[in-house]
């Protein structure tokens, strides 16, 4: 990882940095053939893959039970840590509750209700490292939001991670597949002999997972399209780049496509930063994976001329994770809008995010954050508009609707309010 002027990348890295890939497209084809199979074959489609993608003989594809045993055995520390983080997660989330509403419009009495969907999904990676943090994440808003039934999916292991199925069971889900992958999603969005079909699938996977989300999407909800995970560190002369290093290595930890990037406008800071990332990934048990990410087109340490030029590029970024490791950062903040989530000073690690300090993890990337927001309460509801017309509203209006719908040629909207008068 080297120290590169700002203003000088080349249309190429530039392009490299904000066209982050989650290589989805080159798993679209052979994704489709998996979920082909498991709408065809069902349950014998998921033991399948499991023996060929996991390498597992699977039995019970439902483990709930499972799921309830881990969190008994778990060591009693580890579950008073998980049930902590549980109990943050759940208190932000609770905040997020909408209310119903009526009110009154000159005779116009309108309103707004929430209602939570019945059946939802949610993915838990496995692989190369244990999630349990990500069944926090996708399980308790959605129970927080009222939904009936959540159901997990998570890829089948010879020795399934306690950790992470405890965490599963103590977020609240109501059903638990071993199951991973596109197969993982199909089965989900369409149900097998043994896993209920939901109405949306949510939660972060590798490409494959993505991919699958993308194919059923159209029959099942889902909540958006995830690629790795990514942070942007914008930092001043203020900042300690033992800190700003350690996040960035942080981040790179998860995938080796992970996009890691730091912005400052304070050159002997770049420089520093480089040499802690160096110094601190060379200390690391997954340095390989972390020296990939952070050679990565899509990954560096880049010097503003100024912090007005380091806050556009954070604002076209857009990132999953923004920390701002600057003097005054609410300052910055008011001037940034793009971000999926914000980390405010130096004692606010993405890690904090990851784990423990209450808000989701579940972030869009790839500059998507432009256009959406996490995961939420919000994603498991549905809204409805209820309207009541006095006799004298519908006809202070009526002259209004009956020209509209006339003017768009739909002559029986106009009849049926004035049929209310004749």
């Amino acid at each position: 990882m080297n120290l590169r002027v700002l203003a000088d990348c080349s249309p190429d890295e530039r392009r490299a940095l904000f066209e982050r890939d989650a290589g989805v497209e080159e798993a679209r084809e052979p994704v489709r053939e998996i979920i082909g199979r498991v709408r065809e074959e069902g349950d014998a489609a998921l033991r399948a893959f499991a023996e060929e993608f996991d390498d597992v003989t699977v039995g019970n594809l439902d483990i709930t039970d499972e799921a309830e045993r881990a969190a008994e055995r778990l060591d009693p520390a580890l579950r008073e840590h998980i049930e902590t983080a549980a109990a943050n997660v759940r208190a932000f989330h609770e905040r997020q509750l909408p209310e119903d509403w009526t009110d009154d419009f000159d005779g116009r009495e309108l309103g707004r209700r929430f209602r939570p969907l019945e059946r939802v999904g949610a993915y838990v990676p496995g692989g190369t490292a244990a999630y349990p943090s990500s069944a926090l994440m996708g399980v308790i808003p959605a129970k927080v939001a009222g939904v009936d039934h959540v159901a997990v999916a998570t890829p089948p292991a010879e020795d399934l991670n306690d950790a992470t199925l405890a965490a599963i069971h103590l977020a609240g889900a109501d059903r638990v597949y071993q199951a991973g992958g596109a197969q993982a999603v199909a089965a989900l969005a369409y149900g097998t002999e043994t896993v209920d079909r939901v109405q949306k699938i949510v939660g972060p996977g590798n490409k494959w997972v993505t991919a699958a989300k993308a194919e059923v999407r159209g029959d099942c909800e889902i909540d958006f399209l995830a690629g790795p995970s990514e942070i942007l560190v914008v930092a001043d002369e203020t900042a300690d780049p033992r800190f700003v290093a350690a996040d960035l290595v942080a981040q790179a930890e998860h995938d080796p496509n992970a996009s890691v990037v730091a912005v400052t406008d304070d050159e002997a800071l770049g420089e520093e930063i480089v040499e802690e990332v160096e110094r601190q990934t060379g200390a690391r048990e997954r340095e390989e994976v972390i020296r990939q990410a952070l050679e990565n087109d899509a990954s560096g340490v880049l010097l503003a001329r100024s912090m007005p030029e380091a806050v556009l590029f954070a604002e076209e970024y857009a990132a999953e994770h923004l920390s701002l490791q600057v003097e005054d950062d609410e300052a910055l903040l008011e001037r940034i809008d793009s971000a999926g989530s914000v980390f405010l000073g130096p004692y606010s690690p993405v890690a904090a995010g990851d784990y423990a300090a209450g808000p989701n993890h579940v972030l869009p990337t790839g500059g998507l954050a432009k256009l959406q927001g996490g995961l939420s309460v919000d994603t498991f509801m549905r809204s409805v508009t209820v309207q009541r017309l006095s006799e004298e509203a519908l006809s202070e209006l009526s002259e209004t609707i009956t020209s509209l719908a006339e003017a768009e040629g739909l002559e029986a909207h106009a009849a049926s309010v004035r049929e209310r008068f004749e």
